[in-house]
């Protein structure tokens, strides 16, 4: 989900456009990180386009970002470019976006706040998402598929007076029949669902055990009626956990303390956790935030993971740092 979502008016809730651009001297880099090594592979560049929020097909080659608001693929054995993917009559996207399961279908979030489905090759949209009652003001941000592909989680936000993000809540779309349900009391505000390697759990970020604004932390929610288990509580804020595709890691963005929401152009590191019961470990410090790590970045094979660096100046002034200190 992004922050910086714009309106034009009250009346309306119209989106405007809001594609982010690089910064004066700003790179975008797609790299792939060796989990077990701890060594990265720059494998895209690019001064021109902002790319965002990398996903991988399930055949391990071609990872999927978002660029301009539109989807883009790489190569990830013959990174010479990124590849336009048509989708002719789709609305402009968020970053949000997944693969399912069986890589056929693109699942997209759009700038009119609903929910997509594109064939993987490109091909003309179908939105999968209702309206709800116009004064609701209902918005749809795409994060988890489930393992077998027939169940979406999203974040649904519901203006409330004059607060622009109102309730923030974790919800699921059930893809045959269409319906939707609020997982739990939806621990607004929450963000980032994934499912489980099993698809017995819900992965998220939330705010429901803070005691100040931010200082979001990560927790399961077991779909069976469990208690909902913490898995973070330190005073760095947590975001965006990605299970692996085997069950046996988790990995996220950690924010300096401090940091509300989940914004652009911070120092910011990623960070695993062997579960069911790891210890926390920084694998890389980067420049980022926004954009780095929004959507589920594992490749099928559950040791590297895709993600986006955005440093300025030269390469040379940029270079990798080793990961900070918790």
């Amino acid at each position: 989900m992004n922050d910086k979502d714009q309106f034009d008016s009250r009346e309306t809730g119209r989106p405007v456009r809001y594609a982010r651009t690089l910064l004066p001297g700003q790179r975008a880099e797609l790299c792939v990180l060796d989990v077990d090594t701890g060594e990265s592979r720059l494998l895209l560049s690019s001064e021109d386009q902002l790319f965002e929020s990398p996903n991988w097909h399930p055949d391990g080659r071609w990872i999927v970002v978002n660029a301009d608001g539109a989807l883009y693929r790489v190569d990830s054995r013959d990174p010479s470019g990124l590849v336009p993917i048509h989708t002719p009559g789709l609305p402009e996207l968020n970053n949000d976006h997944l693969v399912s399961p069986d890589g056929r279908w693109h699942y997209v979030s759009a700038n009119d706040w609903h929910l997509y489905q594109v064939p993987w090759e490109g091909g003309h949209p179908e939105r999968i998402t209702a309206d709800k009652a116009p004064e609701r003001k209902f918005r749809h941000f795409l994060h988890g598929v489930s393992p077998d592909g027939g169940t979406l989680l999203y974040v649904g936000t519901e203006i409330l007076d004059k607060d622009e993000w109102g309730r923030r809540a974790l919800w699921s779309l059930d893809l045959p029949t269409g319906a939707e349900r609020r997982i739990g009391d939806g621990y607004s505000p929450a963000d980032g669902p994934e499912f489980s390697a099993d698809g017995a759990s819900v992965f998220s970020n939330s705010e429901v055990a803070s005691n100040r604004p931010g200082h979001a932390q990560l927790f399961r929610h077991d779909l069976a009626g469990e208690p909902v288990r913490r898995l973070t509580s330190d005073e760095r804020v947590n975001w965006f956990p990605h299970p692996s595709p085997d069950g046996r890691r988790l990995i996220h963005l950690s924010y300096p303390p401090g940091t509300i929401g989940h914004p652009a152009d911070l120092p910011v590191v990623l960070r695993l956790i062997e579960l069911p019961d790891g210890a926390l470990v920084d694998l890389v410090a980067l420049p980022g935030g926004q954009g780095s790590l929004n959507v589920s970045c594992w490749a099928p094979d559950s040791g590297h993971i895709a993600y986006v660096r955005y440093p300025i100046g030269t390469a040379e002034d940029t270079a990798e740092s080793p990961p900070a200190a918790p």
